[in-house]
């Protein structure tokens, strides 16, 4: 008999690995970019930007650091692989996308705006659009044990007795008289 969830377990690995990298380089990019801007360097040839480019900076740094968060989160779901860690693991995911696709709405925006965009902004932009796509598919990977138990741990075992290693119901009460 195949263990429960082998099959996602084997996905969500790589995709952790590959999305943590993808959160730390948007991290690492937006937050140079906010300090050129509070800098005063607007102009910088790396940089650039219009009105939009200051809030599509904020909830890029935004999103990278509870992304990043979401995928330590996540390993550790990876290691324990159970519904309770399946609980918190796919609560931060969801949160992390959100932020993110809140993130590339303003991108959206201050590409819609146009002028000078640098090639460091070009390059978070990108970022963004990939970090957007890779954490939906981390979503929908995690969630997989939906489906079929094949995929993964489920939030609820129904028809079940037990919750964890306790078990519940009928169980006989010891009284000390």
């Amino acid at each position: 008999m195949m263990a429960v969830g082998r099959d996602s377990k084997d996905l969500i690995g790589p995709l952790l690995a590959v999305n943590l990298v993808f959160f730390l380089i948007v991290l690492g990019l937006a937050g140079w970019s906010v300090d050129k801007y509070i800098n005063g360097e607007q102009n910088h040839p790396h940089l650039g930007g219009n009105p939009a480019t200051i809030f599509m900076l904020i909830h890029a740094l935004i999103s990278g650091v509870i992304g990043a968060s979401s995928m330590l989160v996540g390993f550790v779901h990876l290691r324990a692989w159970r519904n309770d860690s399946l609980a918190s693991a796919s609560a931060m995911a969801i949160i992390s996308w959100a932020i993110t696709a809140l993130a590339f709405g303003f991108e959206c925006k201050q590409i819609l705006l146009g002028g000078h965009r640098g090639e460091r902004l070009k390059t978070l932009e990108a970022l963004i659009i990939i970090s957007l796509l890779s954490q939906f598919l981390y979503v929908v990977v995690l969630h997989a044990g939906f489906f079929r138990i094949r995929y993964g741990p489920v939030y609820h075992n129904y028809g079940s007795d037990s919750v964890g290693d306790i078990p519940v119901g009928n169980e006989p009460h010891m009284s000390s008289t």
